[in-house]
């Protein structure tokens, strides 16, 4: 019996926190990050947006991302983990408050910045967090339920946007609902994430998130950050400009390409059990080559039914999984560290954010949507190879 209440008393703290990071990634990694490619066609409407000033107004939201991340750490080590996370609820209700009432392009990119820097406050404390409260044994799970409450937000903004696309209300509307999500998502993390700050460890972190077993970890956080920036930003708009799906408004392609990508995000949640039972390098074998593929389906089929959805759903997987991954992979190499090793993980995913659109833009423009998704997704290819050259190495 009192292993039992013992039992109960453990998994109760688990089960807040890992539903308060559900919510808080549902915000910050949904509508926050996603937003703004997932409405981007209305956007370019009202706001005579260039695809070169797209990617502009989508990098400035990842900067403001990567900027979030050493606060973040400042913030977890001095305070806690609860007040970056609730930090970043407000900023991203802040965010979307400011976009549903922007006039113009330079109030839009305001607001999505300030809605961007909220995936830097929400998502990392979780680590440090998960070592505090969860037992050992179900750290995986939880980690990788947090990092799956991005399917939950980009399928309801999916929804919302496929409701303006039927004229059921104006864009607006859904970033105004999308603001009272993140007060909501601030109670939560008051609920579930726990106060206070755990003991501070020995000196020298710095230099130890610099060793040979981590820079995998960085290459693939660095890839990751940069091919999932880019297919968030373009690829919505790149079935648009198609001539979207048969059957339904132009607009409304970006909204299936965002419902399907939230809702096979939800494999994200096996992914602890899938790399222990095939391995990490394998499972990242596949994750790569499914960035690949869905960047080359849409360069190939943009106005295909099967191939957006399968493009999308493929993107969804891998983000949700490779999420999972670097959370616990970090948590590996830097055990007592985790939510310092994360940040740094997560550095180096923002970076790539930045860059990615950055280029794209301006590559879209010069050689056509066609020939740039087609080389955009080389490089996740020739890093699914070399990973599963590793897995090959470690089977043998």
């Amino acid at each position: 019996m009192q292993d039992a209440r013992q039992t109960g008393a453990a998994a109760a703290p688990t089960l807040r926190l890992a539903a308060a990071g559900f919510v808080a990634t549902a915000i910050a990694f949904g509508p926050a990050r996603m937003g703004f490619g997932l409405f981007l066609p209305a956007f370019r409407e009202d706001f005579a947006l260039s695809t070169t000033l797209a990617g502009l107004v989508a990098s400035g939201g990842f900067l403001a991302f990567l900027l979030a991340l050493p606060l973040t750490a400042w913030l977890a080590t001095r305070i806690g983990q609860r007040a970056p996370v609730v930090a970043g609820a407000l900023s991203a209700t802040a965010g979307f408050t400011l976009v549903a009432v922007a006039s113009g392009s330079t109030a839009l990119a305001a607001g999505i910045a300030l809605a961007g820097a909220s995936a830097g406050f929400c998502w990392a404390p979780f680590n440090d967090a998960a070592e505090r409260v969860v037992p050992p044994v179900a750290r995986a799970g939880a980690l990788s339920a947090v990092s799956t409450g991005t399917t939950l937000g980009v399928a309801a903004a999916g929804a919302l946007a496929l409701g303006v696309t039927f004229g059921a209300f104006e864009w607006r509307t859904a970033w105004g609902v999308f603001a009272a999500a993140g007060v909501v998502a601030a109670l939560a993390a008051t609920v579930g994430v726990p106060g206070g700050r755990r003991d501070a460890r020995g000196g020298g972190a710095g230099r130890r998130l610099v060793h040979r077993e981590a820079l995998p970890l960085y290459g693939a956080a660095l890839l990751f950050g940069a091919t999932n920036a880019v297919y968030l930003s373009f690829a919505a708009d790149r079935v648009v400009a198609a001539g979207g799906l048969p059957g339904l408004p132009d607009d409304g392609a970006s909204a299936v390409v965002f419902l399907a990508y939230g809702g096979c995000g939800l494999v994200g949640l096996a992914t602890g059990r899938i790399e222990a039972r095939v391995g990490l390098a394998a499972l990242l074998a596949a994750i790569f080559a499914a960035f690949a593929a869905s960047l080359a389906l849409v360069a190939l089929a943009p106005g295909s039914w099967p191939g957006v959805v399968v493009s999308a759903g493929l993107h969804g997987a891998a983000v949700m999984t490779i999420s999972a991954v670097l959370s616990f992979w970090s948590l590996r190499l830097f055990p007592g560290r985790g939510s310092l090793g994360f940040t740094a993980a997560l550095v180096a995913a923002a970076t790539g954010s930045v860059l990615g659109p950055a280029s794209a833009g301006p590559l879209v423009e010069a050689i056509g949507p066609r020939a740039a998704f087609a080389t955009l997704a080389l490089p996740p290819l020739a890093v699914a190879l070399a990973f599963a050259a590793r897995a090959a190495r470690v089977r043998s």
